[in-house]
């Protein structure tokens, strides 16, 4: 997967400039090779390995850090003394970490360059991992649990964006292979961590202070493809940028935003819920965990193959509307029927979780350059967040108010519509840049 050369420096730009009228009008449409391709030189061949690897073991570390931690919370919480009410906001931290530093990461890309925010994001993660291990009370793990977040962050929006810049003719394999990556850290974390801890002597602070030793590794690899680029005499910043669009006139980009944080919202549902669901159905708490597993895993391969398949087609509305009808018949067989077809329904709403690898393959189809996409993804992912907040602890009220999981259940199958019909909006083939621009007002005689 070698990195593009270009000819001219300023295409190496974070924010490169953004075509004429009369380029929007030629500009190849996702999916389409150029009819000849420069030839490239091993050293450029052997840089596009290691950057496909970095990106790989860079996804396989943003989960761990709030996967990890659920299966050990009653320890950290008995050991710390950390309250209830602190304990359930560990829940919201996530998605209000990413969403206030993913806000954040485009400009510190347009400074650094967005492989310097990533590495240095990696950093964030593999220091706060390993030293809330060692944390002595409540607000200071807190603290280091949000500088760890803050890495996932800005890794979350400018991975896509380095994909966008470095392989722009392999965007879905590449998308393909970040999302895969991302599902199985995911998956792996929430399965190992207590075997893991109970094999390494039953102490939570080691289980959960190993996993700094993958995202170091990783880190590793980042600092490698920094150095090297470096070598190749490119700046750190990448160039000069273009202004910021006013992403706030597109439609694309709110109906993305809306889009991500209904996905979102369903899948911390899903993972915060699942289990309890299947418990109060009375399948056994080691068949529910299994279950759970199962949604999660289930997105490995999916998450591979899904990328690529979208970003083949013009517009991705056909993939929107089918797994959403997967997760309206795993609601409505949770609802009705949960004990009769559990694996079924468990797989049902892990299919209809794999809108979030979709709707990665969108951000990056989206906008035609690196800059458009480092916007966009921001953007997306930072209202998306937001968005999603309210979406766990709803649930959580409903259930606690009827005493079973008809209403809650049904909420989640309703919120699929309009997950839907953003979807469907974000998913036609268009671009960010020529929404967000107003065409300038004709000439006076």
């Amino acid at each position: 997967m070698p990195i593009p050369r270009c000819a001219n420096s300023s295409h190496h730009s974070m924010m490169a400039p953004m075509p004429s009228a009369a380029d929007t009008t030629t500009a190849p449409r996702a999916g389409v090779r150029p009819q000849t391709e420069q030839p490239r030189s091993p050293r450029s061949r052997y840089l596009g390995w290691l950057f496909a690897v970095a990106i790989a073991a860079a996804a396989f570390n943003l989960r761990p850090v709030v996967t990890s931690l659920g299966p050990l919370l009653d320890q950290v919480r008995a050991d710390l003394g950390m309250n209830p009410t602190v304990a359930g906001l560990l829940t919201a931290v996530p998605s209000l970490c990413f969403a206030l530093f993913g806000f954040a990461a485009p400009g510190m890309a347009r400074r650094l360059g967005p492989i310097a925010v990533i590495t240095a994001g990696l950093g964030a993660i593999t220091a706060g991992v390993l030293a809330r291990s060692f944390a002595g009370g409540t607000a200071v793990f807190l603290l280091l649990t949000a500088l760890a977040l803050a890495g996932v962050a800005v890794s979350n929006v400018l991975i896509p964006v380095v994909i966008k810049r470095y392989f722009p003719e392999k965007v879905g394999p590449m998308i393909g292979l970040y999302s895969m990556s991302l599902s199985a850290g995911t998956s792996l974390a929430a399965a190992v961590t207590v075997p893991l801890t109970s094999a390494l002597g039953g102490d939570w602070r080691v289980g959960l202070g190993v996993w700094a030793g993958l995202a170091g590794l990783a880190l590793l690899l980042w600092v490698a493809v920094l150095v090297f680029r470096r070598e190749r005499g490119e700046r750190a910043g990448g160039g000069a940028a273009t202004d910021r669009l006013p992403i706030t006139r597109s439609r694309t980009a709110w109906a993305m935003a809306c889009f991500f944080g209904l996905q979102a919202t369903g899948a911390y549902v899903v993972m915060g819920w699942l289990p309890k669901i299947f418990q109060d159905a009375g399948v056994s708490e080691g068949a529910s965990g299994v279950l759970l597993a199962l949604t999660m895993v289930i997105g490995v391969p999916v998450s591979f193959v899904l990328p690529n398949l979208a970003a083949r087609r013009g517009d991705q509305r056909l993939f929107v509307v089918v797994l959403a009808s997967c997760g309206i018949a795993g609601y409505a067989g949770l609802a009705l029927a949960p004990a009769a077809a559990p694996w079924v329904w468990a797989t049902l709403v892990g299919l209809s979780n794999c809108a979030f690898p979709l709707v990665l393959t969108m951000i990056g189809l989206r906008a035609r350059t690196a800059g458009g996409v480092a916007q966009l993804s921001a953007f997306a992912q930072g209202v998306g967040y937001l968005i999603s907040i309210p979406g766990p602890i709803l649930i959580g009220r409903l259930y606690q108010a009827t005493g079973d999981w008809y209403l809650p259940l049904g909420f989640l199958a309703l919120l699929l519509v309009p997950q839907m019909l953003f979807g469907l909006r974000a998913a036609l083939a268009r671009h960010i840049e020529d929404e967000a621009v107003r065409p300038a007002a004709p000439a006076k005689a």
